[in-house]
């Protein structure tokens, strides 16, 4: 698959799209004309004597120092080669693929400088799938993503590796192999490549795509466990949430409803039930996912601007002046990273509690001990839970925002960075703990809604257990868990639980 692109008005759903599926993407051809034109003015400024940065000066602190003309081209190379500076594991081939469409999208909006021929290399990367190798840590998310995105363009350039064909291969011979040529830098263009918040970008909106995923997967595991623990479903009418008024509530709240719709587990107990009210991990399902589903949007927001943005520095602007500024500062994306962050950890802290809530007799409503059939000689679940709290508190450790840690550098030239980077990229690691957790609770509400029988859940919710009981058999004794945690996560994190669900029910990212 691969998606045209209309830098300036580009959507979230096609960027999802390249992620989930490892897509590829090329510019509209009617944005060539303003990217050629932008290239014009730069190699009209590199040929003559004016100062100007970024083109022939140096970078940063060295902004001051003069560069020939002869050596524009050297001071390029040198700039990529320096800057490869990444440490870690090489970031995921489905972000990389991210950061190379964010790329193509700044550079087509006309500002930069580049050459045609740089903008053609990227889509024949994607195309032919040569997928740069760029290690995961180094950058500070200000004077743009410098280190991971140097490893991007010095593949370009044939330095580097590069994957291809499965294969970790020395970049030219990547590029060889996929009948592509690598480019020699002319003025501006390394700094062009390089300054930009394309890697964090990609990673905020990795983190986000995936716990959108989760948030609507937990409204299954919720609801599942709410008839598990034979919960009300009154705390879900419409006009609790209406009278409130948050739209992630509402949603939320709808969702909910419709999932436990025609159940006869819920109907079972409307009446003779001695219980007044429910714990709020069930009561407030909509309350405490609405919200979250909230931030989600706000991020989604922010990060739709960011996408269609060009963050490279110096910019030659409409009336052809090139101009420096400071849109290479991920101030907006470590926000939204941040606010990601709160989402995942309070997504996973109340699901936890629900997990909790099911193994415990004294809470459960008449299920068994940790849902085991014959409790005593079997443990069931409950390690499961344990596991459960670990990754719920993981992950309120890496809640702290990222975004007030900054640091300077650059000899104090570059002296207020955003965190950007790395407070995108626990994302992945925390919604990797979020995945386990849903899944964890998918095994006990299926087992807890099992063990109502001969009492049925709603129609929408038997879906997704059939789903999860396709890999996963019923817990009738003690056995090696392990596996079945991690075909429950993978359930999860692959959106298998979530497809099944009529759409309509569950909530989108947009509001």
């Amino acid at each position: 698959m691969t998606i045209t692109l209309h830098p300036g008005s580009v959507q979230l759903a096609d960027l999802a799209n390249i992620y989930w599926n490892n897509g590829s993407a090329k510019l509209d051809p009617s944005f060539d004309a303003g990217i050629e034109r932008a290239a014009k003015r730069i190699a009209e400024i590199a040929a003559g004597n004016a100062p100007v940065y970024g083109i022939n000066t140096g970078f940063g602190k060295l902004a001051s120092i003069k560069i020939d003309a002869a050596d524009v081209a050297t001071l390029q190379r040198n700039l990529i080669l320096s800057h490869c500076c990444g440490v870690g594991a090489a970031l995921p081939e489905n972000v990389v693929r991210l950061i190379m469409t964010l790329k193509l999208i700044s550079l087509g909006r006309g500002a930069s400088g580049v050459r045609l021929e740089l903008v053609r290399l990227i889509e024949g990367m994607l195309e032919k799938g040569v997928i740069p190798s760029i290690p995961e840590k180094g950058s500070v998310g200000a004077s743009g993503d410098l280190a991971p995105l140097a490893h991007m363009a010095a593949v370009m350039m044939g330095e580097g590796e590069a994957y291809y064909g499965g294969d970790l291969l020395p970049a030219a011979e990547a590029l060889s192999k996929a009948g592509l040529e690598p480019v020699v830098l002319a003025a501006k263009e390394g700094l062009a490549l390089i300054n930009g918040t394309q890697t964090s970008t990609a990673l905020a909106l990795a983190g986000l795509f995936r716990t959108h995923r989760a948030a609507q997967a937990a409204l299954i595991t919720g609801a599942l466990s709410t008839d598990a623990a034979m919960g009300s479903s009154a705390p879900f009418h419409p006009d609790i949430h209406t009278l409130r008024g948050h739209k992630g509530q509402i949603d939320a709240g709808a969702a909910l409803r419709n999932l436990l719709e025609g159940s006869e587990i819920r109907v079972s107990h409307m009446e003779g039930d001695e219980r007044v009210q429910d714990p709020y991990c069930i009561r407030c399902q909509p309350q405490v996912d609405g919200a979250c589903l909230d931030l989600l949007r706000q991020v989604a927001h922010t990060l739709q601007i960011e996408a269609n943005a060009v963050t490279d520095n110096p910019l030659v602007l409409s009336d052809n002046s090139v101009v420096s500024g400071g849109n290479f500062h991920a101030e907006p994306v470590a926000f939204a990273a941040d606010q990601t962050a709160l989402a995942i950890c309070e997504i996973g802290a109340i699901a936890q509690r629900r997990v909790a809530l099911l193994v415990d007799p004294a809470l459960s409503y008449g299920l068994p001990a940790f849902l085991s059939k014959k409790p005593g000689l079997n443990s069931g679940l409950m390690i499961a839970e344990v596991t459960s709290a670990a990754l719920m508190s993981e992950n309120k450790q890496m809640s702290h925002p990222a975004s007030v840690d900054s640091t300077p550098t650059s000899a104090n030239q570059e002296d207020h960075v955003s965190m950007a980077c790395h407070g995108a990229r626990r994302l992945l690691v925390m919604t990797d703990n979020l995945f386990a957790i849903l899944g964890i609770e998918a095994l006990s509400a299926v087992q807890g809604v099992e063990l109502r029988g001969p009492l049925k859940t709603s129609p929408e919710l038997q879906k997704a257990m059939a789903v999860l009981r396709n890999v996963i058999p019923p817990l009738d004794d003690d056995r090696y868990m392990a596996p079945d945690l991690k075909a429950a996560s993978e359930l999860i994190a692959s959106g298998a639980l979530v497809s099944v669900i009529s759409d309509g029910i569950l909530p989108k990212l947009e509001a």
